[in-house]
């Protein structure tokens, strides 16, 4: 299950003393040059055998450095880009793909297999600085059991969630610290426009929407579900999470339910896309240049939906059975060009605090 908060303002001074490791002297060099360097979020996983695998087709031995949740990392990233570091990195999306690309993070690279991969993921085509790797939808989800209990329809759209019938149920991320939250921001002014989301989140706000910090906070300290197999403290039988966490809560109950006890409100879906990208002044870019040929293979991009749960962008890779039965991606969902975010999330983020949040 993905959990990628961010930072919405820099980070402070400390975080550049992080940059020491990527520091040292021609001493290195050899070592270095079979050595890649992976940064990402938290939520980054690979199966021991597949990344074993790159290692020996192509010589080079991966050390991964987990740097906090997705914008922490970016931010972290963009402050220390003169001496990254690492050599590639992992788990900037779209809500944030500009803020990356505008500090100069990534030097371009057109990965081998790149053709493989769907148009609608390649929003940096014409400069290739970032190759996708994998997507996934923002939703509410819903407890299933609450919504039968009390013999009540589960909402299915933005606007159904600010119905009478939903009040005081629905438990969603801050959008200036949670990708999710933000995701889900998005995805309501998707929905309602410019000029007709802020209308929607006073509704939102009347309704009783309850605002927490971070994604597990709301999932397993708020949200009334299953929680992966694990008892449930929360009250709230909705959450804004993934359409990808049903087949996380088949798959990691205790005792497999024939059927998810959550379901995914489809109508409320906003579509996430992550990019890998070679860091400028990267130590090993050969490596790097490799290791991002890799994350677009069929033999990773098949391996990761179980490990990150999300889906893959490559054609033809196969999506493992428990997210067909138990949580396919949406149909439909709200998108927004990185272009448009770029101009306008930090306004919004700020609108939304004063209008929610206080």
């Amino acid at each position: 299950m993905q959990n990628k908060t961010f930072v919405a303002v820099a980070v402070g001074l400390g975080l550049i003393a992080l940059s020491a490791c990527g520091s040292g002297g021609d001493a290195k060099s050899s070592a270095d040059s079979r050595n890649v360097t992976l940064v990402s979020h938290d939520s980054w996983a690979v199966s021991k055998n597949v990344l074993q695998d790159f290692e020996k087709k192509t010589g080079y031995k991966v050390h991964v450095l987990k740097d906090g949740d997705a914008g922490q990392a970016v931010n972290k990233a963009i402050l220390t880009k003169d001496n990254p570091q690492g050599d590639v990195f992992f788990g900037v999306d779209n809500t944030l793909l500009s803020r990356a690309l505008d500090n100069g993070l990534f030097q371009p690279y057109t990965a081998k297999g790149l053709d493989k991969t769907g148009a609608a993921y390649q929003l940096d085509k014409d400069k290739h600085r970032v190759t996708p790797v994998d997507y996934g939808d923002i939703c509410v989800n819903y407890d299933k059991k609450y919504f039968a209990d009390h013999r009540l329809t589960p909402p299915q759209t933005f606007a159904d969630l600010a119905k009478p019938a939903y009040r005081n149920l629905l438990v969603t991320e801050n959008a200036a610290t949670s990708s999710p939250g933000l995701g889900f921001l998005l995805g309501s002014a998707a929905q309602f426009g410019d000029n007709g989301w802020q209308d929607y989140w006073k509704k939102l706000k009347a309704n009783g929407v309850k605002v927490v910090d971070g994604w597990e906070q709301a999932y397993y300290q708020e949200f009334s579900g299953s929680s992966e197999g694990r008892k449930a403290g929360g009250d709230r039988p909705l959450v804004v999470s993934y359409a990808s966490s049903p087949p996380a809560e088949v798959i990691y109950a205790k005792k497999r339910p024939s059927t998810a006890p959550t379901g995914v409100s489809y109508g409320t879906c906003f579509r996430q896309i992550e990019f890998a990208g070679l860091l400028g002044n990267a130590r090993n870019p050969k490596g790097a240049k490799a290791f991002i040929d890799f994350l677009v293979s069929k033999e990773f991009q098949e391996d990761m939906p179980l490990n990150m749960y999300v889906y893959p962008v490559v054609d033809g890779a196969k999506v493992p059975a428990e997210f067909t039965e138990y949580g396919k991606a949406a149909e439909h969902p709200e998108t927004m060009a990185p272009g448009k975010i770029a101009a306008n999330r930090d306004q919004w983020v700020k609108s939304w605090t004063s209008l929610v949040l206080k």
